[in-house]
């Protein structure tokens, strides 16, 4: 099998947002509203510098053009290091394409990519269910952190501050 990773492009729009819902469907979660979908297609595809980078694997993309998986990454900074670290902010591979090793390209790439880009770090989170992930990850040398917690304020909670 011929697996390629390549960067996404407006034209891939379609098939990208086609992912994140199959994602959503995946978690169980609604996918993102009209307005969210063009929120992403704007911070990811136009203006000069794009909010995030999505990456998109294919099976012989000349013959079968939908994309099987993709990742979006952005930078974060370690002051520690005094280097950029590469966050995976989405892994995800269409269920039916696990098996034919898509996961591990997109994940293989992301890994050339901080090395590339000079990066101290590649990072993640992974939900506490999902043992498929976990596995995955740890398969690659991942290390699972038990010393950090995650936290998050929401758009609601940004109410409170004037």
């Amino acid at each position: 099998m011929s697996l390629s990773v390549r960067s996404a492009t407006r034209s891939d729009a379609s098939g990208f947002l086609a992912l994140i819902q199959a994602l959503a469907d995946y978690e169980e979660l609604a996918g993102p509203t009209e307005d969210a979908k063009e929120r992403l297609i704007a911070d990811a595809f136009d203006g000069h510098t794009p909010r995030f980078f999505v990456h998109l694997v294919f099976e012989d993309e000349a013959t079968n053009p939908e994309p099987l998986g993709y990742t979006i990454t952005f930078f974060t900074y370690s002051t520690f290091l005094a280097k950029p670290t590469l966050y995976l902010e989405d892994l995800f591979v269409r269920p039916e394409a696990r098996s034919k090793g898509a996961g591990g390209a997109l994940f293989d790439f992301q890994v050339r990519e901080a090395k590339r880009l000079g990066c101290g770090r590649l990072e993640w989170t992974c939900l506490d269910w999902n043992t498929l992930a976990q596995g995955f990850y740890e398969k690659r040398g991942a290390h699972h952190l038990d010393d950090w917690q995650v936290y998050r304020l929401t758009e609601e909670d940004f109410a409170r501050w004037s």
